[in-house]
């Protein structure tokens, strides 16, 4: 499928002259036809996961298939669980006591997803500002859960990550799907909540995993009465 500036921009739920000024730039990936600019679908979703963007094209009809449980932002994080004080001295320490939380996978995929998440860090940060990171691995694992899993990890101390706004980073909602399709949809829901600013400083009070959960909820219903 092809989409045109507009319709790629509305999907990225960026400005048209932010797509235009990338296109310049060379940052996004393009085709042309005739004199004009257009985006392949699949193309153009494969780089929205790798640069860490929510991709949502309206009348997707691949979002009607979705399992109803993937749909909840709440399920996947209980069942990745909620964990504080996890220790790191700098990123990679970071992330390697995180991966560590993730004990429902087997020694050999936790080394696996710590070279993946280390991989996409080269690649680009997932430190999307306001001290928070949703660091993932890029690919799929080689045996990745049956159901997406976000772990929240509040760490320790903040630990520099090249984030966007150069703040350090307080909390990771370290998230590994089974396909691009559920990280996106996951993606997209978890970008809507840390929007929101009162949401951010209730982040920066290191909530229970109740009281997470519970304020995750609230943002869902917001979701689904749009």
């Amino acid at each position: 499928m092809k989409l045109p500036i507009k319709t790629a921009a509305e999907a990225l739920n960026l400005p048209v002259s932010t797509i235009e000024r990338w296109i310049r730039q060379g940052r996004i990936p393009i085709q042309r036809s005739g004199t004009d600019v257009v985006f392949s679908h699949a193309a153009l979703e494969k780089w929205a996961a790798t640069h860490n963007l929510p991709f949502s094209p309206n009348g997707d009809p691949a979002d009607d298939h979705l399992p109803e449980a993937l749909e909840s932002l709440v399920l996947a994080m209980q069942r990745g669980k909620v964990c504080h004080r996890v220790a790191g001295d700098d990123a990679a320490a970071a992330l390697r006591s995180a991966v560590d939380c993730i004990d429902f996978l087997a020694e050999d995929i936790r080394e696996e997803l710590l070279v993946k998440l280390m991989e996409r860090e080269r690649l680009a940060s997932t430190g999307i500002g306001n001290g928070i990171a949703i660091p993932h691995p890029r690919d799929p694992l080689s045996r990745p859960p049956e159901t997406p899993v976000i772990t929240t990890c509040f760490l320790e101390m903040p630990v520099k990550f090249n984030a966007i706004d150069d703040q350090p980073v307080f909390v990771f909602f370290l998230l590994i799907s089974p396909t691009v399709k559920h990280h996106l949809h996951l993606l997209s829901r978890l970008s809507y909540c840390i929007r929101d600013r009162a949401f951010v400083s209730f982040l920066n009070q290191r909530p229970d995993a109740v009281a997470l959960y519970s304020r995750i909820a609230e943002f869902e219903k917001q979701l689904d009465a749009l």
